[in-house]
C-alpha cells in the first residue's frame, strides 16, 4: 500500500507517519508540507512546497497513491472566519480536488473534529468551517472519504505539538490523560491510534464516512511488533 500524508510534521501527523512506517504492508510514504519531517526511511519521499494551495508540475510525484490520511490544521483560536476557511476549507480542497483526479481509486481521511457542524449553519465558527469542508470532499470523486472526529488527543512515543504551549500543556496532563483513557477509553484517542484506524479504514474500509470518537477506538489495525 502507498500512502500520503500532509501535516506529518504536526502532531496527529507524526504519530500517523510513526505507525505507516512501522506497518510492513506499507511499501511507500510521501509527505506533503511546508517543511521536511527530519525522518529517515527508504521508504519516506517527501515533498517540501511553500505554497500548499498551489500543485502545479506536482502530477507525477503525486500520482499512483492507494490513500491519503490528511492531518494538516490549525487552532482557530484568535482567528477570524475568513483566515481560518482559507487553511482549513481553501488549503484543504485545494490538495484534495488535485488528488481526487490523479488517483480517483483513493482514499481519502480527514482528521476533522468532534462538535464538526455538518449543517454549516451553527453558531461556532470552526464547527461550521470543517463541516463545511467535510461536506465538499464527500462530493469529490475519490473511492471512499471518511471524516475523523476525534476528541481528546493524547501524543504518544514523543510526539509533540508543535505550538509551544499545547505541547506543555501535554505535558502537565500527561498522567491524567492516561488515566483517563482507560476509565474512558471510548472518548480519547492517541497519536497511536489515530494512525492506526487511518491505516484499517484504508485497507478495509468502514461501516460509515463520520467517524466519532467511540467510532474510532472500536477500528482496530493488525497488530504490530512494538518498535
Amino acid at each position: 500500500m502507498k500512502v500520503m500524508i500532509f501535516g506529518a510534521t504536526g502532531m496527529v501527523g507524526q504519530g500517523v507517519l510513526r505507525e505507516c512506517l512501522r506497518d510492513p504492508d506499507v511499501t511507500q510514504v510521501l509527505t506533503v508540507g511546508r517543511s521536511a519531517t527530519g525522518q529517515l526511511d527508504p521508504r519516506l519521499h517527501e515533498v517540501v512546497r511553500r505554497d500548499l494551495t498551489d500543485y502545479a508540475g506536482l502530477d507525477d510525484e503525486l500520482s499512483g497513491y492507494d490513500a491519503c490520511f490528511f492531518c494538516l490544521g490549525v487552532s482557530s483560536a484568535g482567528m477570524k472566519e475568513a483566515d481560518y476557511a482559507r487553511i482549513t476549507y481553501d488549503l484543504t480542497l485545494a490538495a484534495a480536488t488535485t488528488l481526487a483526479r490523479l488517483n480517483p481509486a483513493m482514499t481519502f481521511v480527514y482528521v476533522s473534529g468532534s462538535g464538526t457542524d455538518s449543517s454549516e449553519q451553527g453558531r461556532v465558527m470552526w464547527a461550521r468551517v470543517k463541516g463545511r469542508t467535510e461536506n465538499a470532499l464527500r462530493r469529490l470523486p475519490f473511492k471512499a472519504v471518511y471524516l475523523f472526529r476525534p476528541g481528546v488527543i493524547q501524543p504518544l512515543h514523543g510526539v509533540r505539538s508543535k505550538t509551544r504551549l499545547y505541547d506543555a500543556v501535554y505535558v502537565v496532563l500527561a498522567p491524567l490523560l492516561s488515566t483517563l483513557r482507560r476509565l474512558f477509553p471510548a472518548q480519547i484517542q492517541t497519536t497511536e491510534s489515530l494512525g492506526q484506524a487511518m491505516l484499517e479504514v484504508a485497507r478495509h474500509g468502514a461501516p460509515q464516512a463520520v467517524l466519532e470518537p467511540a467510532d474510532l477506538n472500536r477500528l482496530k489495525a493488525a497488530p504490530l511488533a512494538a518498535a
